[in-house]
């Protein structure tokens, strides 16, 4: 058991500037991949306008270009879009800028100079490319050339809590490391033309967004990183996956996703909890990320939370869509501009697997405890 007492020191956010609202992105993808009936388009539509997105961002490049210049109407010569090679290298125009902007927004709010960051945790899983970004980030921010990397890839949703479950690790184990952790997804490069169900959810919820942190042992901070736990659901691999085709990456997402959470997280939760000394009711916030509005109701009913437990996801999910890995943080710096870090709460999130990632957090002002990330 660690004696160290790690906390968040700074957390910076980045949204793109380019914008588009639900109706735009819909608008777009029935122009980009016209339904081949009125009754396929009818089901493009409900979803686009039930999946709980209002807005999102789309990442460019430092040049200013669009990047849905990337994309054009399908043809019967072209009916699945860009390759996966062209999609990469859009990835790689625009995903270190993104990045720059949120990493250096997190070292300002945790008042750490770039020059004192030992250790570079990074975590995407929408790209891919040796050098990579983390080399850009070190360069642009001016990071030590001796900073030790570590890449947590392709992960999904849930990889800034595995990203953040190592940096608490580094930083129980060295009082002097000064973590910066960097999650940065675009996942609009991603776009399925001839897409099922599944697919066109997806379509209609992923953004891009990049989200960091710079986490250490010390007395100050934003709030502590106190416990945190991971569970593979039983009999659960086949519904959801993330993997590599020729056009993109592909999402599948099975019908049935939400009813394994409702009916499988609920005992995980409480168990896990009651060896932290809480109950579910007795965590008065949460940051669930919204993989849709049926994953989130599916917890809080798992959970037994009132509705208004979840309001920061449900308001990330509106205003910037399902950016994947950072979308969580963005939770969690709602909520502490709302003032909700004053008492215990938890970051939750699901990945292929299925599996669940959890962290248990609690104010600098109540941890009468010493903290072990499990």
């Amino acid at each position: 058991m660690s004696t160290s007492r790690v906390t968040i020191l700074g957390l910076g956010c980045a949204a793109p500037t380019l914008r588009r609202s639900q109706e735009q992105a819909l608008r777009l993808s029935l122009e980009i991949a016209p339904p081949a009936t009125d009754e396929e388009r009818r089901r493009v539509e409900a979803i686009y306008r039930k999946c709980g997105v209002e807005s999102r961002g789309v990442a460019g490049g430092d040049d200013g270009s669009d990047p849905l210049a990337l994309f054009s109407p399908a043809t019967d010569d072209a009916p699945d879009g860009p390759t996966t090679a062209e999609r990469l290298r859009a990835y790689a125009r625009v995903a270190a800028p993104l990045a720059r902007r949120s990493a250096a927004a997190a070292l300002a709010d945790g008042q750490v100079a770039a020059s004192d960051i030992t250790h570079l945790i990074t975590a995407t899983c929408t790209g891919f490319g040796a050098p990579g970004w983390d080399i850009e980030l070190i360069a642009a921010l001016g990071l030590p050339a001796s900073v030790h990397r570590t890449h947590v890839g392709f992960m999904g949703c849930h990889a800034a809590l595995n990203a953040l479950r190592v940096a608490q690790a580094i930083g129980a184990a060295d009082p002097a490391a000064r973590v910066l952790v960097c999650c940065t997804e675009v996942c609009s490069i991603h776009f399925r033309y001839r897409a099922r169900s599944d697919q066109i959810v997806a379509n209609a919820l992923f953004a891009d967004g990049s989200a960091s942190c710079v986490v250490a042992s010390s007395g100050d901070g934003i709030c502590v990183l106190d416990a945190s736990a991971s569970h593979l659901f039983p009999a659960s691999a086949g519904q959801m996956s993330w993997s590599i085709g020729d056009h993109g990456f592909e999402m599948s997402l099975a019908h049935e996703l939400p009813t394994t959470v409702r009916d499988q997280a609920g005992a995980w939760l409480e168990g896990w909890l009651r060896a932290h000394g809480l109950t579910p009711d007795g965590v008065r916030h949460w940051a669930v990320h919204p993989g849709g509005p049926r994953i989130l109701t599916a917890v809080a009913e798992a959970a037994a939370l009132p509705r208004d437990a979840l309001a920061a996801s449900r308001a990330v999910l509106a205003e910037h869509g399902n950016m994947s890995s950072p979308t969580v943080l963005f939770i969690l710096e709602r909520m502490r501009r709302n003032g909700r870090l004053d008492e215990p709460a938890v970051l939750l999130s699901f990945g292929p697997g299925v599996t669940a990632e959890a962290i248990l957090l609690r104010s600098l002002q109540n941890t009468n405890r010493n903290p072990t990330l499990t």
